[in-house]
């Protein structure tokens, strides 16, 4: 059956579902991340449909040097009673031969779910973040409808398949709706899936408003940092300009550039050292408002390439909720959607000279705005446009649209 076929048959079944069936659907996630790395988009997500939905988080496959047969584990997530993460192993050695991990991959979602899941995950629908899991799963699971939310440009980023671009075409001609993570994905995107909507960052205010509390304590290691901390979290990965960020510890050796978040796809012995600038590694998501309370200016020194040219960097919102100042490279996404707020460079110059004003006195107009902003788009209310799309596409069999409201940040 090629894709046309299966995704028309696909949608007549989906118009069957009663009203009630349509609000309480399974879902069944593949994402290229896994559960437990950094809190970000499709955490965001999943743990606030996971109230209402059953939710297997089905994450990329892990390689091992042994012959293995592969296999797969479920477990359970502790804060979450509602997600299973679905993790599925398999030999190094043969994960060149696309056609039969495709394969393989099905072969043990079939297993999983007439296994230890039966009945759990009946006609779910399907929620892609990673493409390369399209030709394994799409129209195989007799879903109601196939979502695919996609917040980055993954073929742009370093080590990227290059089958990556055929298989994402593939999912975007599959997909009922789509979501954009970017004004600029969101135009790429709307060009192969007209049901294509712009639904950027979101931020869970609750959570970074507590770094606005005076109960709130900055963290013993940042808190004896006595001279101004330039401060960024974030995945350190391709996206960062490195030589911006030695430039600006270099450019005041009273200033302390901080730098929090795993080190991804970068050969941490190439990081810049300089005895002012502090290379924290990872912090728990719990901890990043307290972190970000003892910053007294928030960094996105973001590098102008591939990986960044579609960007919409989740931190933008996280950084404003706490009430502080932001500096950021003129990435597309923040100068259309946050250059009220953030001040833009263009140059490691510029860079460096907005920190030294930022630190010198605060813009408090611009902090302001920034909480405003932050408060307008919470994730809580992205997901609730998000589930109203997805109701309709599995009613309309993938027609069915939503009007977004203009004057929203994060739907267009």
């Amino acid at each position: 059956m090629n894709m046309t076929a299966a995704k028309k048959q696909n949608t007549n079944s989906s118009a069957s579902f009663s009203d009630e069936e349509n609000l309480s659907y399974p879902i069944v996630v593949h994402c290229h991340l896994r559960w437990d790395g950094v809190w970000q988009r499709p955490q965001q997500f999943l743990s606030r449909l996971s109230a209402r939905h059953r939710v297997l988080f089905c994450e990329g496959p892990m390689l091992v040097d042994e012959a293995i047969t592969p296999y797969f584990t479920l477990q359970p997530v502790k804060d979450y009673p509602n997600v299973t993460i679905m993790n599925v192993f398999f030999p190094s050695a043969r994960f060149n031969d696309g056609q039969w991990v495709d394969a393989e991959r099905r072969r043990l979602q079939h297993e999983a779910l007439k296994g230890p899941l039966k009945g759990q995950f009946d006609n779910p629908v399907q929620w892609f973040y990673d493409p390369m899991a399209v030709t394994a799963y799409a129209n195989h699971f007799n879903e109601r409808a196939i979502v695919y939310d996609c917040m980055d440009q993954l073929s742009q980023f370093k080590f990227a398949p290059p089958e990556l671009i055929l298989r994402e075409k593939e999912l975007l001609k599959a997909a009922h709706v789509v979501f954009a993570g970017g004004k600029k994905l969101h135009e790429s995107k709307s060009q192969d899936n007209k049901n294509c909507h712009f639904y950027g960052c979101g931020v869970e205010i609750e959570h970074f408003g507590t770094a606005l509390s005076s109960a709130t304590q900055v963290p013993d290691d940042l808190a004896k940092l006595k001279n101004p901390v330039l401060g960024y979290f974030g995945v350190v990965d391709e996206r960062l300009d490195y030589e911006l960020i030695a430039k600006l510890a270099d450019a005041n050796p009273n200033w302390n550039v901080v730098i929090i978040g795993p080190v991804v796809k970068v050969d941490p012995k190439s990081l810049p050292v300089r005895s002012n600038l502090h290379w924290l590694g990872r912090r728990n998501y719990s901890e990043l408002p307290a972190y970000t309370k003892g910053y007294d200016v928030c960094l996105m020194p973001f590098a102008l390439n591939e990986a960044t040219e579609y960007i919409n960097p989740t931190k933008a919102l996280e950084y404003m909720a706490t009430g502080k100042q932001i500096v950021s490279s003129a990435v597309s996404d923040v100068v259309s959607n946050f250059g009220k707020v953030v001040k833009i460079a263009r140059t490691h110059e510029e860079f460096i000279d907005l920190c030294k004003k930022a630190v010198e006195q605060a813009d408090k107009s611009a902090i302001e705005a920034g909480i405003e902003m932050s408060n307008q788009n919470s994730w809580d209310s992205i997901v609730a446009k998000l589930e109203e799309h997805i109701r309709h596409a599995i009613k309309k069999g993938g027609e069915g649209k939503i009007v977004s409201n203009p004057r929203s940040l994060t739907a267009a």
